[in-house]
């Protein structure tokens, strides 16, 4: 795989943090995921192909474990407050000091600097700073985060990837590593670079939820349909719209123009009209095989048995029968190979990975007689 070779070890955190070591081990990365002792299960739900090891970082010898562990590693993914690191004695200086090759990836909510950077906080909370918050609602209701999607994954998780594959890259250059200050305030603002080079064009003339791209045009919106399911519509185009109204039944000289934004509401409630007479079974017999652009909402569980889906071989089966989303993109001569292997027990691989970390059988025991590692292998085995 593309990362084969790369090994990582990654500070248990919440969404971002494990998505971005997920996708690192998806593509052939060795992940060890660090974990707190007193950790009963690994709440990210975001293990596959890692391993995981209970370690007390908040002793010496537990940072020292991990100083050992950095000094034979490539990446370092951290997802604390700005100087939690540093506090503990595990800075970027003093780990880079140990070893210049070492990336070390920070991933926060609101940056290493700056008056938030102490505050804690959550998606929505990262996707209201950003602005982006502020473009997200129908027409007289309240901005709303869609799920904790934009800045824990996209903005967090995913630009943090991108950061260290661009490190690791430029490290065949240098060969030396680099810290990557990666936060999802600043992440998902970049993700809506489109937003702010548009701010002046007819995009966004109107309020929030009454323009072409956010809900208010009637040819880019969702209808339910008679069976209380959804359609999706993103007829912009002309040529797109026309196999749109063909397929509503309707007739376009009998209609206002497409961009006529005066009308939209009207048009939205016939065409809502429209949707309403048919089950979302027979929109789709309408419009499958056509450039209308319209879609069936799919159901997590229907979008397993969707036709496009299953001929793809868009989502995998672990050996737990979990089923989950393929890793992407493809990459024709290294694709990822994701484990197939239940997510690990925290603490399931301490003793097996200290082991290959040069650490003597003599001092695991030691460290796990004073606590500062926890190994469940007992639990691994039932």
């Amino acid at each position: 795989m593309a990362l084969r070779g790369i090994s990582v070890v990654e500070l248990a955190g919440l969404a971002p943090g494990p998505f971005c070591a997920m996708v690192l081990a998806d593509f052939g990365a060795r992940v060890v995921r660090v974990e707190r002792p007193g950790s009963h299960y690994d709440m990210s739900r975001l293990g596959r192909g890692k391993r995981s090891l209970v370690l007390d970082l908040k002793q010496p010898r537990g940072a020292a474990v991990l100083r050992r562990l950095c000094a034979r590693s490539d990446v370092l993914l951290e997802p604390f407050r700005s100087g939690v690191m540093e506090k503990l004695q595990l800075g970027p200086e003093i780990l880079q000091r140990d070893n210049p090759r070492l990336i070390y990836a920070r991933l926060t909510g609101f940056g290493q600097s700056g008056s938030f950077s102490q505050l804690a906080g959550h998606d929505i909370n990262y996707l209201a700073l950003s602005g982006v918050l502020s473009k997200i609602g129908r027409n007289g209701e309240n901005p709303y985060a869609p799920l904790n999607l934009l800045a824990d994954f996209a903005g967090g998780g995913l630009m943090c990837v991108f950061g260290i594959m661009m490190a690791l890259f430029e490290r065949t250059r240098s060969g030396k590593g680099q810290v990557i200050d990666a936060n999802m305030v600043e992440g998902t603002a970049y993700l809506s670079s489109f937003l702010w080079k548009t701010q002046k064009s007819s995009l966004w003339e109107a309020p929030r939820g009454q323009n072409m791209l956010d809900g208010g045009a009637p040819f880019y919106t969702t209808y339910r349909t008679a069976d209380g399911e959804f359609m999706a519509v993103g007829a912009i185009e002309p040529q797109f719209y026309e196999l749109l109204i063909k397929g509503l039944g309707l007739k376009s000289d009998e209609l206002p123009n497409q961009m006529s934004m005066d009308d939209w509401p009207e048009m939205k409630k016939k065409f809502a009209a429209v949707f309403a007479k048919k089950t979302k079974a027979e929109w789709c017999q309408i419009f499958d095989g056509t450039d209308a652009c319209v879609t069936p909402v799919l159901t997590l569980e229907e979008v397993v048995h969707h036709d496009h889906s299953k001929e793809r071989g868009s989502f995998i089966t672990n050996e737990e029968q979990n089923m989950s989303p393929r890793p992407a993109p493809l990459l024709s001569n290294t694709p990822a190979i994701p484990s197939f292997k239940r997510d690990p027990f925290v603490g399931e691989h301490t003793e097996e990975i200290l082991d290959e970390f040069g650490f003597s059988r003599e001092e695991i025991d030691q460290l796990k007689s004073d606590k500062i590692i926890e190994s469940n292998k007992v639990k691994a085995s039932l």
